[in-house]
């Protein structure tokens, strides 16, 4: 059996006894680790590997020593230090209660489930994160943290405001961002949040959590439209005439989403709560560990 694959089958016998939500982000962090380690060339001290030169290379990155051991040049790659602190931010809002009938998890839920996966495998790459709470934001590490992430994860209390906004935390310069959200809250509010961010030079990721309902909009004849913290009521004779309307919105937002994103440096990406989780977690760890986040 693989490492990988040893590490996958040991994660998912010992989740048994993990809390739900920590045996769920355990088995999700097993699935990708080992295909994506923390390990990559770029700027830092600690010693990886020798690489052939190659045309560009300067002659001070190359190592004379080494080189004069054979009839080739070699250049000294260091392995890039990735080990800033990353901030997660999954919203915990009213409106990321919200689950279709055919769905097996809320929004909230999924956001909380991919936060403390790419915690655990932020863990084992020995880097450091934190969660953004307005009474919170104290940096954690090692396998302590991960556990103290997961009971805060896992016992969310008190009334939820309708829509969240990312919460004003001590950002520690040069460090890096996971907001999980529908962000169908206020623009301006987010906008402000990611200022704040940018002031910092913190960059990251803008991942957008929907259930399928609130994509296809497969509503027809007379609906009451509700909001989950109950602060919007709308009752319509013939949904199906909203639809498009909703759908050009939702189009809308996306796009300011994006740019809004891409005006920050940024990355801003999709997923569903009916597709499995992997992927987005892939995505978030492959461009967390990138020197370059927007795209």
């Amino acid at each position: 059996m693989s490492g990988a694959s040893q590490l996958s089958a040991d994660a998912v016998a010992a989740s048994s006894s993990l809390p739900p939500l920590l045996a769920e982000a355990e088995r999700a962090a097993a699935s990708i680790w080992g295909v994506h380690g923390r390990r990559s060339a770029g700027n830092g001290e600690t010693f990886w590997q020798y690489r052939h030169a190659q045309p560009g290379d300067s002659l001070g990155s190359i190592d004379w020593r080494r080189s004069g051991r054979s009839d080739e040049l070699f250049v000294r790659e260091t392995e890039w230090e990735t080990a800033q602190s990353v901030f997660l931010w999954p919203d915990s809002s009213a409106s990321m209660q919200f689950q279709s009938k055919n769905v097996r998890t809320t929004k909230a839920r999924r956001a909380a489930v991919l936060a403390l996966a790419t915690a655990v495998l932020l863990e084992r790459g020995d880097e450091r994160f934190a969660l953004m709470r307005e009474d919170a934001g104290r940096i954690m590490q090692g396998r302590t943290g991960v556990d103290r992430l997961a009971t805060a994860l896992s016992f969310e209390a008190g009334e939820q405001p309708e829509s969240g906004t990312p919460p004003e935390v001590s950002y520690t310069a040069g460090a890096r961002g996971l907001f999980i959200s529908d962000f169908f809250g206020d623009m301006d509010a987010l906008g402000a949040a990611l200022s704040k961010a940018i002031a910092r030079r913190v960059r990251g990721v803008m991942l957008q959590v929907v259930d399928p309902v609130e994509e296809a909009f497969p509503y027809s004849g007379r609906v009451l439209f509700e909001s989950i913290g109950g602060g919007m009521r709308y009752d319509a004779d013939r949904a199906e005439s909203l639809r498009e309307a909703y759908q050009k919105r939702l189009s809308e937002r996306r796009d300011a989403l994006r740019e809004m994103a891409r005006t920050a440096g940024w990355h801003f990406a999709i997923h569903r709560t009916d597709t499995p989780v992997t992927p987005a977690l892939m995505m978030i760890y492959q461009t967390l560990q990138s020197k370059k986040v927007s795209g």
